[in-house]
């Protein structure tokens, strides 16, 4: 049985959108555009320490300074991931070869960075045992100038990507969601694309329980984790000059890389989960939705729901009722959760 075969083209534009169009397939975050210039900003302010680092390391002889600058080089390469996800994903936002659009992209990337990331914690974990075994002369003068300077560049790139990494509840403007919940299609399986975003405007409120993006998170941890080392080395390195603790350098080092891999696994974990459509416990959708739905007679026999990109999600629903509605019937009753920007609804008799 379809939906409701009297409706093969129903498009009732519940939220007076008026779009006659086809749907569009955006999903990107709402602060994508603002994430992206910002990504774009701290590589450029990284790439400047780089340069500034390694000539004033070549000029005055500082084997501490030109070792840091090439390091700031592997952390602009790590941010590098970020900002490419970021412009790929808008600039294919609307490719019809990405049937479910490209939100996904910045998860892809994340996962992409948390592997950097566990990387560089077993690299600084092996030199640190390395050098817990065989101790290195440290010129403490010159590598606290550096760690001091890394420091004061990894906190300004930080605070500018900061803000918003962890939100879970944006209300950012999400322009391009052509979404009506009213698009019904009454054909065999009763695909109702949309519940869109927005409430008689055409800008589209992202209102998400859960609106993580999982690769601003990812740079900010790149970030974060640079400040860290730089913040321990200054720690070790005044203990080192004042106590003549040598060992103090490795086993802090030990510490910070233990630090990082716990970064490197949650974040692999969150941005995992989006790529193999896993859905956490805290989720509240999957039961609003059966809340919402499961009223009278009616109830759901099989629910899907996954994320298409930070506060988006995709949902497929099949109903079975004793006195099956229209589709936009039960798209209405799913008006209030903003978060869904693409449902299938299928609808049986009991």
């Amino acid at each position: 049985m379809s939906d409701h075969a009297a409706h093969p083209h129903d498009h009732d534009h519940d939220h007076g959108h008026g779009h006659d169009h086809d749907h569009d397939h955006v999903f990107l975050g709402a602060r994508h555009a603002r994430n992206e210039r910002r990504t774009w900003a701290v590589i450029a302010l990284t790439s400047v320490m780089m340069v500034i680092e390694i000539a004033a390391g070549t000029l005055y002889g500082s084997m501490a300074l030109v070792a840091d600058g090439w390091h700031m080089s592997t952390h602009a390469a790590a941010l590098l991931i970020t900002a490419l996800a970021y412009l790929l994903a808008r600039r294919h936002a609307r490719d019809r070869r990405f049937t479910f659009g490209t939100g996904k992209f910045g998860d892809l990337a994340g996962f992409a960075s948390a592997v950097v990331l566990a990387v560089v914690a077993l690299l600084i974990g092996w030199e640190s045992a390395m050098r817990l075994l065989d101790p290195v002369p440290i010129d403490f003068g010159q590598a606290t100038v550096v760690a001091v300077i890394g420091l004061l560049v990894n906190l300004g790139s930080a605070l500018l990507l900061h803000e918003g990494h962890a939100h879970g509840h944006d209300h950012g403007h999400d322009h391009g969601h052509g979404h009506g919940r009213g698009h019904g299609h009454g054909h065999d399986h009763g695909h109702g694309h949309g519940p869109g975003h927005g409430h008689g405007h055409g800008h589209g409120h992202a209102h998400s329980h859960h609106a993580q993006d999982n690769n601003l998170r990812a740079a900010y941890l790149h970030v974060l984790a640079d400040a860290l080392t730089s913040v321990l080395a200054i720690a070790a390195l005044i203990g080192g000059r004042i106590g003549g603790w040598v060992w103090l350098d490795p086993l802090i080092g030990l510490l910070g890389a233990l630090v990082i891999a716990r970064w490197s696994l949650s974040l692999l974990r969150s941005a995992g989960g989006v790529l193999v459509d896993f859905i956490p416990e805290e989720e509240e959708l999957p039961a609003e939705i059966r809340e919402a739905l499961e009223t009278g007679d009616d109830r759901i026999t099989d629910l899907h729901v996954w994320q298409l990109g930070p506060g988006h999600h995709g949902a497929i629903v099949a109903l079975r009722s004793a006195d099956p509605q229209p589709p936009d019937h039960y798209r209405r009753k799913l008006n209030h959760l903003h978060e869904i920007s693409h449902l299938t609804l299928e609808v049986r008799p009991a």
